[in-house]
C-alpha cells in the first residue's frame, strides 16, 4: 500500500518579503551635455500584507575633458496600501542633492490613487495620479548656461501622474517602461525610462536603459530634452 507523503508547512517555501538589488555602470549624456559618466543604483522593496514599501537610491559621476564636472545623488521612497484588489493608496518622495549642478536640492512630494490594471508575473500596468508639493533651490555658484534653469526658488503646488509597465516575454528577458508626469506653474517635467534586462545568471543581469528627461520651459537656446544612455551590471539579492 502506498501512502501520500505529508505536506508540512515546512515544505512550503514562502517567498522573502524584502527584494534588494544593486546596479553599476557606464552612463552616457546627450543633449545640453555630452559626457559620459559612472553611475550606481541600490533598490529595495518589502511587501507584506496589504503594505508595500521601495526605496532607491541613484549616484553619477560625469567627466569632462578627464575632470570630474559633476556629482549627483537621486533617492526616492514610496509607500503603497492596498485598497482592493486593484486599488491603492500612495505616498511619494523624490529628491536630488547636487554639489555642482544646477539645483542644489530638488524635492517633490506627492500622494494620491494608484490602479493596478494588470498584476501578474507575465505582464505588470500600473497607474498613480495625486497631487503634492515641489521645493526646488538653485545653486547660483553652479550654473552654466547649459544648465536648464531659472534662477529662482521654487515652492510651489504640482500634480502628479506615473505610468509604470513591466513585461516578461522571455524566462531570461524582462522589458520596463516608466513615465512620469510632474506639472506645476513654473514648469512641466517629464522623465521617460525604458529598458532591457538579460539574465546572466539567477542573480546577475546586464541592463540597457534609456531615460529621457523633458522640462517645457527652458531658457533661450537651450534643448529642452537631455536622454541618458546607461550599460549596467545589475545583481539582485
Amino acid at each position: 500500500m502506498v501512502y501520500a507523503e505529508e505536506i508540512t508547512a515546512t515544505d512550503i517555501e514562502i517567498p522573502s518579503p524584502l527584494s534588494s538589488e544593486v546596479e553599476f555602470g557606464y552612463q552616457s549624456h546627450t543633449g545640453n551635455s555630452d559626457s559620459q559618466s559612472l553611475n550606481a543604483r541600490l533598490s529595495g522593496e518589502y511587501t507584506e500584507g496589504r503594505h508595500r514599501t521601495h526605496g532607491e537610491w541613484k549616484y553619477y559621476m560625469l567627466y569632462k575633458d578627464g575632470e570630474e564636472d559633476k556629482r549627483q545623488s537621486t533617492y526616492s521612497l514610496q509607500s503603497d496600501y492596498k485598497l482592493s484588489p486593484k486599488t491603492y493608496l500612495y505616498g511619494s518622495l523624490k529628491g536630488v542633492d547636487s554639489k555642482y549642478t544646477a539645483y542644489f536640492k530638488d524635492y517633490t512630494l506627492s500622494s494620491g490613487f494608484g490602479f493596478q490594471f494588470s498584476n501578474t508575473d507575465l505582464f505588470k500596468l500600473e497607474l498613480e495620479v495625486g497631487p503634492g508639493f515641489r521645493y526646488q533651490e538653485p545653486n547660483l555658484d553652479e550654473i552654466d548656461d547649459d544648465d536648464i534653469i531659472f534662477p529662482d526658488i521654487v515652492q510651489e503646488g504640482i500634480f502628479r501622474g506615473n505610468l509604470n509597465a513591466a513585461w516578461q516575454p522571455l524566462k531570461t528577458l524582462n522589458l520596463a517602461g516608466d513615465i512620469t508626469v510632474v506639472t506645476g506653474r513654473s514648469n512641466t517635467r517629464t522623465d521617460t525610462e525604458i529598458s532591457a534586462t538579460n539574465n546572466i545568471t539567477d542573480d546577475i543581469a546586464l541592463k540597457l536603459a534609456y531615460s529621457r528627461q523633458y522640462h517645457d520651459k527652458v531658457p533661450n537656446g537651450l534643448h529642452k530634452s537631455d536622454s541618458i544612455f546607461s550599460v549596467n551590471l545589475l545583481f539582485v539579492f
